[in-house]
């Protein structure tokens, strides 16, 4: 089924935790945590001790995306704050096969990224290791950013790999992700999709959130 991850990074952090209880009640089950650290990407955002105060305040899945330079170093210290899933991106990991091993092996699901520039080829050797894979629909760094329709094609190639395979990875999108593309999305074959100011800088929150959803599954049956 077709899931919804409102993406923090776009919340009120004045309000942080009243955010996360609107998204909860309408009937979240994941959200994205975006960590930033100026050298990756050009901005800073989520580090440990908001991760941990998220950890906190709810019992739903956190899905840690890691646009950092070291997340060998770094992978271990999100998933003791608190991190379900800890995505790192494809090109900042040197030994990617050994990263996504570790982070399996410190207890939570491993996914990789892949920057809007990066094919889908360059994970040919670690499709078997990978619970998600996640499209970028934009260039890292910033929220707000307007989709790049080349991310569908990636999804496509992603949904065929992974049957062509008799894998189960989870496939992903984040960036630009609103009601006027969550249906061609969703039809693409994706399964997540992270939403931030599509949801969160709206009058209604848990209203936005839903109507995604409702549009996203509704797709997915145009899909079957």
């Amino acid at each position: 089924m077709v899931e919804i991850l409102p993406s923090l990074l776009a919340a009120d952090f004045a309000h942080l935790g009243e955010e996360i209880a609107k998204v909860e009640r309408a009937g979240a089950s994941m959200l994205h945590v975006d960590v930033m650290d100026g050298h990756f990407v050009p901005n800073f955002a989520i580090g440990i001790p908001v991760l941990e105060s998220i950890r906190k305040v709810t019992r739903l899945k956190l899905d840690v995306h890691l646009m950092i330079s070291d997340p060998d170093r770094h992978a271990p210290e999100f998933i003791k704050a608190g991190a379900d899933h800890v995505l790192v991106h494809q090109e900042a990991c040197v030994h990617l096969d050994r990263t996504l091993r570790m982070i399996r092996n410190e207890g939570a699901l491993a996914g990789v990224v892949l920057n809007p520039s990066t094919p889908v080829s360059t994970l040919s050797e670690v499709m078997d290791l990978v619970d998600h894979v996640l499209v970028m629909s934009v260039n890292p760094g910033f929220g707000g950013q307007h989709f790049i329709p080349n991310a569908l094609r990636k999804i496509q190639a992603l949904a065929w790999k992974r049957k062509e395979l008799g894998l189960n990875f989870a496939i992903e999108i984040d960036g630009g992700v609103a009601l006027d593309n969550a249906a061609e999305i969703a039809r693409a074959g994706c399964d997540w999709l992270v939403a931030g100011t599509s949801i969160f800088h709206t009058h209604d929150v848990a209203g936005a959130f839903l109507e995604l959803e409702r549009t996203a599954r509704e797709a997915t049956l145009a899909r079957a």
